[in-house]
């Protein structure tokens, strides 16, 4: 069989891994460049969190006085909140989770699938919450590049007054620069993280342990009571400290996302022996600072850690670090969108695939472009990264409240654990979840209402092109013929058969589709042999070829082929083509038509939607990828057949 090529990656978020899988015997070999590169890919976000996020405890309208018995309290709430939601949450239990070595959100709803669809409104509940993490991610990987980035430049002003009208020029500049070059995939870049990461840490680290032996005084922190007091002394402005403290943990959701990358032992181990010594002896730092100089508080405590001819230095390190940061989210942003696509909550869009190679080497050109025109928008709007800390704060805690959620019904349905529990632990983690969350909340007017508006719109988005699929799955449905009367009738009737093969898509792996009767009935004519195509979205992450595709022959010269891709997989026709070869059934793709479906819909139906759901969806469909291109067909050998639907 002879066809044209296309590219195929199993769609993962981020930029060149080793090719050893987590999960195969030599990874006891390839942990090392594992756990390297994991530490230049998931932990960029949280890595650079602290350029922000004691600087917010004490500065803005909501910011503490940075008095010792606040300062002490501050670092005690930072270091237990690393410690608990992290190390403990995150690291111990969360990446336990996995959907055949992947994780995240919809990793944990196609997990559930096959366990929760007896109820339906359970059902409905999980994938609406589903819907929701989804998007305040989507969220979070609008606000990472502009608040970290922003935050590095601003290290500017503590140099010299006059760079403050550069800032938000040259934070957008990077920006610009740095989606720009997304095409051409992040093979180059990639192979920088990890070293760069070590570096960064190393660094912060050191200028931390610089201020603590200053200011030993400091260590106190480590005994949990000095939080409870805090809370004592400031009561309702206490909580609303929280809301800046939970920054230090943000890139939590990537410890978990990221897991299929790498396995859960790299990814701990890079924790431990890396990532939180740095993080804690930087947090310490800038507070034995604070402790030392309370003015300091002012500025940002943590350019205020390195000596002054280091000064230019840091912030170069540090705008390289949060631009790893914000290319991990951008790449993580494709990713999902491209699960959506595949578990039906997205329509489809354009995928390029940058690299033969690597796994999750892909570029979503709309995405980019769309993410990037959010992103210079939040920079413009707000001009400051401490006026986005707000936004920021609720989307993270948002989605750890879902992910909580989420796993107790793991735990209760996958792994069967007793309902005491499973609410135990879940009490814990909300625990933490809520007092973060309701923090947040608190701050909605300062910015939060941002991450509302981007989660709320996309999450509108994704259930209603979920529930109008589901309309038009019923719709045609009710149309569909069985497949036994059907052949039936062509054996009683045989009308004229022409050479060649015809390839029929069908929604459903069951009846005659309505494309083929739409066919016969204006040409009274079929092929010698026709296939009925079904693309099926499976409830794991990748398909091995050997269970890709399923040939069942029907009769009369039909055939019915049903392939399987998994939710981080882009499916390609022609290689489902060149796996039904192998089973004897041997396809000429120049004598090959495909014939697809093109649906016009209309609001003028009587389903159950609401009247501009319906035209949201209209609007979601007419402005999907073609088919032809995202299945990867030849263009020259498609037909299309319209057909108006009312919804």
């Amino acid at each position: 069989m002879s066809t044209a090529r296309q590219s195929l990656g199993n769609g993962t978020p981020n930029a060149p891994i080793p090719s050893v899988s987590p999960s195969s015997p030599a990874n006891t070999l390839a942990t090392p460049g594992l756990a390297l590169a994991a530490l230049g890919i998931i932990y960029g976000d949280i890595g650079t969190s602290p350029l922000y996020t004691i600087k917010e405890c004490f500065s803005g309208k909501h910011g503490m006085e940075a008095t010792p018995a606040n300062v002490t309290g501050i670092m005690s709430m930072v270091f237990w909140s690393l410690i608990f939601v992290v190390s403990i949450k995150y690291v111990i239990f969360v990446l336990r989770a996995d959907n055949r070595g992947e994780g995240g959100t919809f990793s944990l709803l196609a997990t559930l699938r096959g366990k929760m669809r007896s109820s339906r409104r359970r059902w409905a509940i999980l994938t609406i919450l589903t819907a929701s993490g989804a998007s305040l991610l989507y969220g979070d990987g609008v606000i990472t590049p502009a608040i970290s980035v922003l935050s590095a430049i601003e290290g500017l002003n503590m140099a010299t007054d006059a760079a403050a009208p550069y800032v938000v020029p040259i934070t957008c500049l990077i920006l610009i620069t740095l989606f720009s070059v997304q095409r051409y995939g992040t093979a180059f870049i990639g192979r920088l993280f990890g070293p760069v990461m070590i570096v960064w840490f190393s660094t912060i680290g050191m200028l931390g342990l610089r201020a603590i032996l200053r200011q030993p005084d400091i260590l106190a922190a480590l005994n949990p009571l000095y939080a409870y007091e805090f809370f004592a002394i400031n009561h309702g402005h206490g909580i609303v400290a929280l809301a800046s403290v939970v920054l230090c943990i943000t890139g939590c959701e990537a410890l978990y996302a990221d897991m299929g990358h790498f396995g859960p032992f790299p990814i701990r181990l890079t924790w431990y022996g890396v990532v939180l010594p740095g993080l804690v002896l930087n947090y310490f730092g800038q507070c034995a600072l604070l402790l030392h100089d309370p003015g300091m508080a002012n500025v940002n405590p943590f350019y205020a850690l390195a000596p002054k001819a280091l000064l230019y230095p840091l912030v170069g390190l540090a705008t390289i670090s949060t631009i790893i940061a914000s290319q991990a989210m951008i790449s993580g942003v494709y990713s999902l969108t491209q699960q959506a696509i595949q578990l039906g909550f997205a329509p489809r869009m354009r995928i390029v695939h940058t690299s033969e190679h690597a796994r999750g080497q892909i570029y979503m050109p709309t995405v980019n472009w769309l993410v990037m025109l959010a992103t210079l928008t939040l920079v413009l709007a707000f001009q400051e990264s401490s006026r986005l800390a707000a936004a920021y704060g609720f989307a993270v805690t948002g989605t750890m409240t879902i992910t909580s959620l989420l796993y107790f019904q793991i735990t209760r349905y996958k792994w069967n654990w007793p309902l005491w529990q499973s609410s135990l632990l879940l009490a814990v983690f909300l625990f933490f979840d809520s007092a973060f969350l309701g923090a947040n909340i608190l701050k909605v007017a300062d910015g939060g209402w941002i991450t509302i508006c981007i989660a709320t719109i996309i999450a509108t988005g994704m259930i209603t092109w979920r529930d109008g699929r589901a309309l038009l799955a019923k719709h045609y449905s009710l149309m569909r013929m069985p497949t036994e009367v059907f052949l039936k009738d062509l054996a009683e009737y045989s009308p004229q058969r022409t050479t060649g093969t015809a390839v029929f898509m069908s929604i459903s792996p069951e009846g005659i589709p309505h494309t083929l009767l739409h066919h016969l009935k204006h040409n009274e004519a079929l092929h010698e042999r026709v296939l009925l195509l079904s693309v099926l979205s499976a409830e794991t992450p990748t398909v091995s070829l050997a269970d890709r595709v399923n040939v069942e022959h029907l009769g009369q010269g039909f055939y019915r082929i049903t392939a399987h891709y998994g939710f981080m997989e882009t499916p390609n026709i022609m290689d489902v083509l060149d796996q039904v070869d192998k089973t004897g059934l041997t396809i000429d793709i120049y004598t090959t038509s495909f014939f697809l479906g093109r649906e016009t819909t209309f609001a003028t139906g009587t389903a159950p939607m609401a009247q501009w759901r319906k035209h949201l969806f209209m609007f979601m469909s007419r402005n999907a990828w073609n088919a032809t291109s995202f299945f990867g067909l030849p263009p020259e050998r498609v037909v299309e057949l319209g057909n108006q639907v009312e919804i």
